[in-house]
């Protein structure tokens, strides 16, 4: 039996404030996050938490980019929205190269962060959370935008796993190439999301 009208706008109603609470969860989390990472990787003086920090800065964009669009914004300020976070991504894969090439080829050695390493682990179990729940949300809502940045926020969950791993390297083994080596994988990662930000 199909739902009632009533029945209906009541349950679309419900997967719009658990998209807004997500969304919000995401942006507030990313706030808190580009102070703790722009903190460590000075500490450290580590390439990929300076990175990770601002990929966070522009998840933050990505994640005002929906809540405009659950909020019934046009459509063309969307676009305009995701072409500035196309050209965000493309500027911080740009830095990422040049720093974690300089890196490598001088053979700077990055300190060891605890407090990164606490806060990238806790990020990515919070990041994967939350693009499950995007993922649902949007399913349930056929809403491709919201499905589109909870990949967006899954990625996340995968760049603070490679930030992770090379901090533990570092820590564990002195490992201090696996440090910029995880910039290379938010470099790869962001040319790829600049791609699809710009093609939306």
């Amino acid at each position: 039996m199909a739902p009632t009208p009533s029945a209906a706008t009541a349950d679309t109603a419900r997967l719009l404030r658990r998209g807004f609470a997500l969304e919000w969860t995401t942006l507030a989390w990313n706030v808190v996050g580009i102070v703790v990472l722009a903190t460590a990787a000075i500490a450290a003086q580590s390439v990929a938490l300076a990175g990770f920090g601002l990929d966070s800065l522009i998840e933050i964009g990505a994640s005002t980019v929906v809540i405009w669009e659950l909020s019934g914004t046009g459509e063309d300020r969307q676009r305009k929205a995701m072409r500035m976070i196309g050209i965000a991504f493309i500027a911080l894969a740009a830095y990422l190269l040049v720093q974690s090439t300089w890196v490598l080829a001088s053979g700077f050695h990055a300190h060891r962060s605890p407090v990164g390493t606490v806060w990238t682990a806790i990020t990515a179990a919070v990041m994967f959370a939350l693009a499950y729940g995007k993922a649902r949300t949007g399913t349930a809502l056929d809403n491709p935008v919201l499905k589109t940045e909870g990949r967006v926020t899954l990625i996340d969950g995968l760049l603070a796993t490679a930030v992770l791993l090379g901090l533990v390297l570092n820590a564990a083994f002195g490992f201090w190439w696996a440090d910029p080596l995880a910039g290379y994988v938010i470099v790869y990662y962001g040319i790829k999301e600049a791609r699809d930000a710009l093609m939306h």
